[in-house]
């Protein structure tokens, strides 16, 4: 491999977001930290070298993205997803959650329902709650350590008359890529009952060898007219700091009511170094990331293994995307305060309370795998200690 993915980097005196909050979250800062979605994986090189060229320039003032970034932007996803993207469909925002607010005020009003599909990253709830409109749950279904789509709930859901879906594709924390027919299936429900489809895409690059991401506005020639897809170099690249992300709309009229309230918001635009950045990996990161998904799949095979040796209780999900792996702790048979105490007093480790992912969270952890192989040993190594209280199954 060209890249190195094993350096250990200490982000802890970075006013990085897992380590700040730590203490406030868990109670005490002593955790290894593997809860938030950023990776402690060095940004890519070409993205480094691109933003410290930029910064070496005297003045840092008002900048516009250059045609190269829609340009490049157009180029990545055609090549990664074979999705032909117009100029005029593509919409800035500074993060994807930022986009879905959007989206939210945009095609719906206060009093109106939305289906989501639980458990899923905690913003989707707080989106829809924070801007007061009515969640409905469409669970998912677990079968064989992966989820599946309740298609018969869905449309009991969409039969209550919802102005919008939230999907997350791939779907975090289950790390499901869903495949053609299902996407179908979804796109034919929604379109029968008059519901327009918001797809969360930001983790489409993070799919793992063997694995292929279907953008939602590709299923057919209709899919896109009832969509929006939200995408961003952020995970992939490992720049969520520099605040980035596009809204993709090929419909005049959602495209037109979508801008009409970034506009309101002022919300038009990114910023320097997100521009640089986002440029620079998209040109250049195909080999970086092909690279790290190898990786990647490496570290969900050496966890997946420690776990059926030291905690066999604990059922990983088995994954096709992203890099968050989703354990079934059921079999340890603790309640969720029970099982969270755990982790943390025990097993020392800052995992992600299942629970704030909705229904269908109790008794499931979240572990971030985008770290050094080295550091996911010291976590097994910890769990395998606390293990060792008496609570192997």
């Amino acid at each position: 491999m060209r890249y190195n993915f094993d350096e250990v980097i200490d982000r802890s005196q970075t006013d990085a977001y897992k380590w700040v909050r730590s203490k406030p979250y868990f109670g005490t800062d002593d955790l290894l930290p593997l809860w938030v979605a950023d990776m402690d994986i060095a940004t890519p090189p070409f993205v480094m070298e691109a933003v410290q060229q930029r910064a070496a320039h005297p003045i840092l003032g008002y900048t516009i993205p250059g045609e190269a970034l829609n340009s490049a932007l157009i180029a990545w996803l055609h090549r990664r997803h074979q999705w032909v993207v117009e100029p005029q469909w593509i919409r800035m925002v500074p993060g994807v959650v930022t986009g879905l607010a959007i989206a939210v005020q945009a095609f719906t009003e206060e009093g109106d329902k939305i289906v989501i599909q639980t458990p899923v990253y905690p913003p989707f709830m707080d989106i829809v709650e924070k801007n007061h409109r009515v969640l409905l749950y469409n669970e998912l279904l677990e079968i064989d350590g992966r989820y599946e789509i309740d298609f018969d709930n869905l449309e009991t859901c969409f039969k209550q008359g919802p102005k919008l879906l939230i999907l997350c594709s791939p779907h975090n924390p289950g790390g499901r890529v869903w495949c053609k027919a299902e996407l179908e299936r979804m796109h034919l429900l929604a379109q029968k009952y008059g519901v327009v489809v918001v797809s969360d895409e930001i983790h489409a690059d993070m799919v793992l060898p063997g694995f292929s991401h279907k953008p939602f506005a590709t299923i057919d020639r209709t899919s896109a007219q009832n969509s929006i897809s939200l995408v961003a170099p952020s995970k992939t690249f490992n720049i969520a700091g520099l605040g980035i992300s596009f809204a993709i709309i090929s419909n005049a009229k959602l495209r037109t009511k979508y801008a009409r309230v970034a506009d309101k918001l002022f919300i038009n635009h990114g910023n320097i170094f997100g521009y640089t950045a986002t440029l620079a990996a998209y040109q250049n990161g195909h080999q970086w990331l092909d690279e790290l998904m190898t990786y990647l799949a490496g570290n969900f095979a050496f966890i997946t293994k420690r776990l059926e040796e030291i905690a066999p209780a604990i059922e990983p999900h088995k994954p096709e995307s992203t890099f968050l792996h989703w354990w079934n702790c059921k079999k340890l048979e603790m309640n969720q305060s029970e099982l969270v105490s755990f982790f943390v007093n025990e097993a020392k480790l800052g995992l992600n309370n299942g629970a704030t992912f909705g229904p269908g969270g109790n008794g499931f952890m979240r572990l971030n795998v985008g770290v050094s192989r080295v550091v996911l040993e010291q976590a097994m190594n910890r769990l395998e200690q606390a293990m060792g209280s008496g609570l192997k199954l």
